[in-house]
């Protein structure tokens, strides 16, 4: 028999569990809900690991999604540093981390992802980081301070970030990629250039169209190969190399499970009053008419409180337009609607030049995706006429003039 009961069982301790426990007493939820979450840590944001945490500009504090004391002020129970090491659905029972079995009348997976690992020679050296954790972000900081030469693996979100943040602590920053320039695989070769010329400005070396081959080392990194035949000295390695869903408990369960927890419209899973959210969530877009899972901040967010929503029976699709942001330091700073994995046509909006700009990624005539940079008032417009499927078609050289208005556009 199980030892208690609990009314919801939170799995997982991110953005997502933290919002869904938030939005559940928000909206007068009065049943018991238990957070559990393998983190020695209470639920906390992960944007700053690679940017204000890692400068040394705020606390650990200042990630908590919510005040240590709101959980018990709100009557969450909160267990950090507790794997949830089974669920079963039928039996809506979960055994926690030193044998204690619970049973639950609805539940939330908010697993998260794991990063990728890479398998290549040299990669047991010390001083190679992976960052997904505060521990991680103290390390790469500790390290890049006695480092003369700091390397970053990948040219997205992590390798860029992680560059800038290093690079105005005075490190000197390095990143080798596969790509040809840095954020390419996610805005297109033009905007990603502008944004590697801003890391190159101040400072940060770009090596782009390098595969890397292995590390060198004698304990401790020393080189990165790269299959060109490249040898960069470096004193410390960070990789970026993404991340996958972590969908192992929700498949030892028997859930349907590819490339994520799949789920319908309302975030529910293929087990009856268990739903999932975040980063480990691949749902049914109602926006996008196809299957998405998102790895991203409001994501987790936004479908961590809809989650609570329809486990309170208000039973609607999750429709919100993902949202996307990052920060190379103070240098520049990004928000994106989308995503667009393809596009036959790009529309710039506004002065590149100046760093105000909007960039509108557009498919067969409708809106797949849009990035801003210092034009917000644009993204708001772009996300309306995406969820809309509004045919732009006909209004290209209106959405490039900046003297139109964009919302005449329907």
């Amino acid at each position: 028999m199980p030892e208690r009961e609990v009314d919801f069982l939170l799995v997982g301790g991110g953005l997502a569990s933290a919002n869904c426990a938030a939005e559940l007493r928000r909206r007068g939820a009065e049943g018991s809900i238990l957070l559990a979450g393998r983190e020695p840590e209470p639920p906390y944001e992960r944007p700053p690991l690679s940017k204000e945490y890692m400068r040394g500009e705020a606390s650990r504090e200042d990630a908590h999604v919510n005040p240590r004391e709101w959980y018990e002020e709100n009557e969450v129970e909160l267990l950090t540093g507790v794997n949830v090491m089974s669920l079963d659905p039928a039996a809506r029972t979960a055994k926690l981390q030193g044998g204690e079995e619970v049973s639950f009348g609805k539940a939330l997976l908010g697993t998260g992802a794991m990063v990728n690992i890479l398998r290549v020679e040299g990669a047991e050296n010390e001083g190679i980081h992976y960052l997904r954790a505060y521990g991680n972000s103290d390390a790469i900081r500790s390290d890049a301070e006695a480092a003369e030469h700091v390397v970053l693996i990948g040219g997205s979100y992590i390798g860029t970030e992680v560059a800038a943040s290093l690079t105005a602590k005075g490190a000197k920053c390095t990143i080798v990629m596969m790509e040809d320039v840095a954020l390419s695989r996610t805005f297109g070769e033009d905007a990603g250039r502008w944004f590697q010329e801003k890391l190159e400005e101040h400072g940060v070396t770009v090596l782009g169209g390098e595969e890397l081959e292995a590390f060198e080392g004698d304990g401790r990194v020393k080189a990165v190969l790269t299959k060109s035949g490249r040898a960069i000295e470096c004193d410390a390695v960070v990789v970026g190399a993404g991340v996958r869903a972590d969908a192992m408990l929700a498949q030892r369960a028997g859930l349907v499970v590819d490339d994520g927890i799949v789920c319908d419209s309302k975030l529910r899973t293929s087990a009856e009053d268990v739903y999932a959210a975040g980063d480990c969530c691949s749902y049914d877009s109602v926006v996008h008419g196809r299957r998405l899972r998102v790895e991203h901040w409001d994501v987790a967010m936004q479908q961590g409180m809809h989650a609570a929503r329809n486990m309170l029976g208000e039973d609607r699709d999750y429709d919100v337009v993902p949202y996307f942001f990052s920060d190379l330091a103070d240098w520049a700073s990004l928000e994106y609607v989308g995503p667009a994995y393809e596009w036959d046509e790009e529309v710039w909006r506004g002065d590149r030049d100046s760093g105000e700009f909007s960039v509108w990624y557009l498919k067969d005539g409708r809106v797949a995706g849009a990035l801003s940079v210092e034009r917000s008032e644009d993204l708001a417009e772009a996300r309306r006429m995406l969820a809309d499927g509004v045919d732009v078609s006909r209004a290209v050289d209106r959405i490039a003039d900046t003297g139109s208005d964009l919302a005449a556009i329907s």
